[in-house]
């Protein structure tokens, strides 16, 4: 029999790996359309900042809301599959450059395996069915590190005012991509061929301060307040009170989250590559160790995230793959085994939605019901036509913008006591000037109007919902009651 010949295109790493990473894309959005998850806080609030473009915003850079308003407005919908449609195609773009990069820096099978071994990442995964910070970064971030080592290896200059363009783009995502300078700065301490020439260095952080400046000059207008609520995150900045000032038990599950974020056998290749050689892998970790050691200072002083450390894992991926590849084709069979097959259940996952519960618990518990409770508040504006519906609770702010879009009714904030808390807060509060009576939403038991006890109207069913187990209720009040509630 005659031996069929493979496409010449098939012979090239990248291509045989752009249609396994374009397969398990198609897969994510066939998930996107089909999901019975409701968009979350933080997905809500992004779609909200995009209706109102600026150059900064309360807690974060303006990168993601620019992204989604031109995503849903190229669409012509704002449905949650336009809202989330970018997170599978950056991370597919992330997996790409990084084996792209991977390939310069090692050979073509390490290329290769870099950008499957990405785009299976249990948090890539995850970031793949929402959108978050986090997703617009990364293939920022990741041009970035690559046109960093290309201008190391040929000092051109246009690589490094791209690779300062990239590492802005990044900050303008998430300003964790400050990193960078974390690791770009430790390696050329370290070793000697990370030291770029002065004309390179200044024409990157020329290009980086051009990129951030316009987020830099919001913060400065808007009193810094993108600082404010990073202390507030950092927490142990503004630690108040007596206590522990050292939380070990907080750093270990910090820890334990990491080897379900990159997954088992992934993340302890990524530890165990400390033990590498191979003066490349090496240079990697400079890049990405210091990122989770960070954070993991963070932790034992306060508390951080599972993602808080996701920079980590651009350049980790290579070091953790490159290190998994000079070892063991088992553990490498493994690894990739454990995190494919959560790659693939999680679209399964979000399709099947509340059809699945662990120990009585709904797997999307936080991303059930949270337009029904808002269709159900705004249909009770609608029977008894408020000047407005107001409530303190952040959740059901961000999803009340979003579900009563095109509802008449405004929706806003009880006006804060001091420093605004929130972006709903900051930009959205009561105006106190406003007249008529207003739909007030608490969870408060009992609600005070100028020394008199006000009667809730009828209770809010949470059952099933995200806000199960929360005690709902509605009232009806003058707008000068919030001042009297002081």
């Amino acid at each position: 029999m005659r031996k069929r010949s493979v496409p010449g295109f098939l012979n090239n790493w990248a291509a045989k790996a752009g249609l396994i990473v374009l397969a398990v894309t198609l897969a994510r959005i066939g998930a996107l359309a089909l999901t019975q998850a409701d968009i979350f806080v933080d997905e809500a609030q992004y779609w909200l900042w995009g209706q109102n473009l600026d150059f900064g915003y309360y807690s974060k850079p303006p990168l993601i809301a620019w992204v989604i308003r031109a995503m849903t407005d190229i669409a012509g919908s704002d449905s949650a599959f336009w809202i989330r449609f970018p997170a599978p195609v950056f991370h597919a773009a992330t997996s790409m450059i990084l084996g792209i990069w991977a390939a310069r820096v090692f050979d073509d099978r390490t290329g290769f395996w870099t950008a499957i071994g990405y785009v299976t990442l249990p948090i890539v995964s995850v970031g793949s069915i929402m959108i978050s910070t986090d997703t617009i970064m990364a293939p920022f971030f990741a041009a970035g590190l690559f046109f960093y080592w290309r201008m190391l290896d040929t000092g051109k200059l246009w690589q490094a005012i791209a690779a300062g363009a990239m590492i802005g783009l990044a900050f303008m995502a998430k300003y964790a991509g400050i990193y960078f300078f974390l690791g770009a700065s430790l390696a050329a301490i370290f070793i000697p061929g990370f030291r770029p020439s002065l004309r390179n260095a200044m024409a990157l952080l020329l290009a980086f301060a051009a990129v951030i400046s316009p987020n830099i000059a919001w913060n400065l207008s808007h009193d810094l307040t993108t600082a404010q609520h990073t202390m507030d995150n950092v927490s142990w900045v503004r630690r108040e009170g007596e206590g522990s000032f050292l939380h070990p038990a907080a750093l270990l599950e910090f820890v334990a989250t990491q080897f379900a974020v990159a997954g088992p056998v992934f993340f302890a290749a990524f530890l165990l590559s400390v033990r590498a050689v191979d003066p490349r892998i090496r240079s990697l970790l400079w890049f990405s160790l210091p990122i989770l050691a960070l954070v993991c200072l963070q932790a034992l002083l306060s508390r951080a995230y599972g993602n808080w450390a996701f920079a980590a894992y651009l350049a980790g991926t290579l070091a953790a793959t490159a290190w998994l590849l000079a070892r063991s084709g088992r553990w490498l069979w493994l690894s990739f085994g454990i995190n494919g097959g959560i790659a693939l259940a999680l679209p399964l996952i979000t399709i099947l939605g509340t059809g699945l519960t662990i120990g009585g618990h709904q797997l999307l518990g936080r991303y059930t019901g949270r337009d029904e409770i808002s269709r159900h508040i705004i249909g009770l504006a609608d029977e008894i036509r408020p000047s407005a519906i107001v409530t303190s609770d952040r959740d059901l702010l961000a999803d009340l913008f979003l579900t009563g879009r095109r509802n008449p009714i405004p929706v806003r904030a009880v006006p804060p006591e001091g420093r605004a808390m929130n972006y709903y807060e900051q930009t959205f509060p009561l105006d106190p000037a406003t007249k008529g009576t207003i739909l007030f939403i608490t969870s408060q038991k009992q609600v005070r109007c100028n020394g008199q006890i006000l009667s809730a109207l009828a209770p809010i069913d949470t059952t099933g919902t995200a806000y199960e187990g929360r005690d709902l209720r509605a009232y009806m009040l003058k707008p000068d009651c919030f001042a009297a509630m002081r």
